[in-house]
């Protein structure tokens, strides 16, 4: 399904929307350039879960965890070298333990559950500068 986003605003919406179908176990995978917005659909999402912390990008710790109902684990793997990287910090436990939303998925594709929730994020500045298409599709085995 792709959704048309004209604001940050807007794409949160579009989260929410997503989130409300979510639960312990989903692994969410978002990919698209820098700067399309990778993170303010995770915030949007995050709202609707619960979390009531501020989210933020997890650049440089890979991967922040927040409160809610069900925890969510957000995910950055854009420094990750290789796959093993990921399990010495505790990848596999955030797949089972709550709901995982992981940017710059294609980094650690080899990682990643068959079943899964695939978001492609893309700007067309030729519409306007905040216009994004958000395509959304689930992976299943």
């Amino acid at each position: 399904m792709v959704y048309k986003s004209n604001s940050p605003s807007e794409t949160a919406k579009i989260a929410s929307t997503l989130a409300k179908k979510l639960k312990r176990g989903n692994v969410v995978c978002l990919n698209g350039e820098l700067g399309v917005g990778k993170t303010a659909f995770t915030k949007g999402l995050c709202e609707a879960l619960g979390v009531t912390e501020h989210v933020t990008s997890p650049t440089y710790t890979i991967i922040n965890r927040y409160e809610a109902e069900v925890p969510v684990f957000h995910i950055d793997a854009y420094r990750i070298d290789d796959s093993d990287e990921m399990y010495e910090i505790g990848f596999e436990d955030c797949l089972t333990e709550g709901i995982s939303v992981i940017e710059w998925s294609v980094m650690i594709e080899d990682l990643l559950p068959e079943n899964r929730i695939e978001i492609e994020i893309r700007r067309d500045i030729n519409v306007h500068e905040d216009y994004r298409e958000i395509n959304i599709k689930e992976q299943k085995a």
